[in-house]
């Protein structure tokens, strides 16, 4: 792949923005009274790298009309030079529509993280194909790479509906299809099946298709390792293995990813991935990073990978260039990175902390 100026956006995705609540100092949620308040979406996430790099991104969203919080999220996005459409709907009172609540401390050291998601009402919910015009968007303005998450596809009968259509028209136009399983079991309870079922549609229609070995087992029903506990670089060839069982399934796709993180605690992890990329293999065998907030990290990844093979790097590169924007992604407050160009990510590759005049 290559980015081509004939294309108006490097990457779109559609997206159920909401807010993200952070105790302040890594405190755990039910003793703070103090929290950091910030726009929030695991696809709006994966946007910002190429966006801070200066490649043209918009996200296919809702809003609450007339809503403070909406504001808030706009405001942000335009921070990060992301462009964004969608109709506003209104909230119909107390108990109508709002932007979705993800409440989530940090941890600290032996005190894991915990993540509560406050979704009811979420107006994200609503997203459909009628919202936009998808033959301007593909057909007239052109977009490079359509990058889709599990979490939308699960949220609602209607945005799985909008998903499948914005690949048929992608696929119509040219446009590469990412699709980042993030499988959510709180999502999945009790639509196992049903929800199975789709990923896999997708799944099949796919070019670039990324996870972990939880993704990739839970979502598709793929056999892979049983990580727990063990040394990740000893299980590498498992993980391997797994992607080679899920291109025999899904022989369509392009690029297989998935990351590899073994937790030592809260401000420690091993960070590694691995890429198989026609033929091609790139393993990045875990390395140790330090870890202000996990939240978002996989997401970075995903982002440096897409922003890779949009400036037609080698899979080598790209996946070097993921493995630091997601290590990035660690070391700040918010869920996003925002590089400052690319050699502060190379920077990190190259684990040259040294200070820079």
């Amino acid at each position: 792949m290559e980015f081509i100026n004939k294309y108006k956006y490097a990457i779109i995705s559609p997206s159920s923005m909401g807010i993200r609540l952070t105790p302040t100092n890594r405190q755990p949620v039910h003793i703070s009274d103090t929290f950091m308040m910030r726009a929030s979406s695991a696809e709006t996430n994966v946007l910002s790298i190429s966006s801070a790099l200066g490649l043209s991104t918009k996200v296919l969203t809702a809003f609450v009309s007339e809503s403070p919080i909406a504001q808030l999220i706009k405001q942000d996005l335009l921070r990060r030079n992301i462009q964004f459409e969608g109709k506003e709907v209104k909230q119909n009172g107390p108990w109508g529509y709002r932007h979705q609540f993800n409440i989530a401390d940090s941890g600290y050291g032996i005190r894991a993280p915990r993540v509560h998601n406050d979704r009811a009402g979420e107006v994200g919910r609503l997203l459909s194909s009628k919202d936009f015009n998808l033959e301007r968007i593909f057909g007239e303005e052109g977009v490079q790479v359509l990058h889709l998450s599990g979490i939308v596809l699960a949220l609602s009968d209607d945005t799985f509906a909008l998903c499948l259509e914005l690949v048929k028209t992608a696929k119509k136009y040219g446009t590469k299809v990412s699709f980042d399983l993030n499988y959510r079991s709180s999502f999945w309870k009790n639509r196992e099946d049903e929800l199975r079922e789709k990923f896999r549609e997708i799944a099949s229609l796919s070019d670039i298709l990324i996870g972990n070995e939880e993704d990739y087992q839970l979502a598709l029903g793929i056999c892979g390792p049983a990580v727990g506990g063990k040394q990740l670089s000893h299980v590498i060839e498992s993980f391997k293995t797994m992607i080679y069982n899920v291109k025999e399934e899904f022989p369509n796709v392009e690029l297989f990813a998935s990351t590899l993180r073994e937790v030592k605690n809260a401000n420690q992890h091993q960070w590694g991935a691995i890429l198989l990329n026609g033929d091609e293999w790139t393993v990045i065998e875990p390395r140790e990073i330090q870890v202000l907030d996990r939240i978002g990290g996989g997401d970075g990844f995903v982002g440096g990978l897409l922003y890779g093979f949009l400036k037609g790097w080698s899979s080598e590169k790209c996946c070097q260039f993921a493995w630091a924007t997601g290590a990035l992604a660690t070391t700040v407050i918010e869920d996003y990175a925002l590089p400052a160009d690319e050699a502060q990510v190379w920077s990190i590759w190259e684990e040259n902390a040294r200070v820079q005049r």
